[in-house]
């Protein structure tokens, strides 16, 4: 059975382009964005390797740790980072596994056969400061990742998180949520005294609290 939205994100130690990290001492006390590339030197990675650079000072805000995987070897992905960099106009600092054994991309589920028996697909994995999967996703190889998304669902659990809201379709940061239908009427009046709409029973929509 592969993994789920709640699991504990499995442990693993390897060898990254900054050396070699414990996953769950690594990432103690930070929030993960655990990503995939099929391999090292072609365009897409490139672009999305370069994108995750680029946003370095948006995920250092949310608390946010990049990790990069792929079946490449350090070496490679040393000589790769020079590419990355210099087609991208960017510097790229976090850490990428190289999974040539494919031990951690086998634990993660993230080679798909119908795909690639020995290239990982592109898996997406949010991984919270208690190390639980918050949210799975997987791109085929064909197509880049929506980093605006990952930022949007980031912003979206640590605002669920933070207050027992829920987030609508198409939320962003500054939109209204709704009040939980496990919270009533009575702690709501307490939770949320700025007030709310009530659209159905089930349905109340409300401002952030500030």
């Amino acid at each position: 059975m592969g993994l789920r939205i709640g699991d504990t994100a499995p442990n693993f130690q390897i060898d990254t382009t900054q050396g070699k990290i414990d996953f769950h001492d690594w990432a103690k006390g930070s929030w993960v964005f655990f990503f995939s590339h099929p391999a090292d030197y072609t365009p897409v990675c490139t672009t999305e390797m370069g994108r995750t650079s680029q946003l370095a000072p948006e995920f250092a805000q949310r608390n946010v740790k990049p990790l990069g995987l792929s079946t490449d070897t350090v070496e490679a992905h040393q000589g790769w980072i020079s590419d990355v960099n210099d087609t991208q106009n960017t510097v790229l600092e976090f850490p990428i596994v190289a999974d040539k054994e494919k031990k951690v991309a086998e634990l993660y589920d993230m080679i798909h056969p119908g795909e690639s028996t020995t290239a990982t697909v592109r898996s997406v994995f949010i991984i919270d400061p208690n190390q639980k999967i918050r949210l799975i996703m997987t791109y085929p190889m064909t197509v880049g990742r929506n980093f605006n998304e990952i930022l949007r669902v980031i912003d979206a659990l640590q605002t669920t998180d933070a207050q027992e809201v829920a987030c609508p379709a198409d939320w962003q940061p500054g939109d209204d949520v709704i009040i939980r239908p496990t919270v009533s009427d009575e702690d709501a009046k307490k939770k949320f005294p700025q007030g709310w709409e009530t659209l159905r029973p089930y349905l109340r929509v409300t401002k952030l609290n500030k």
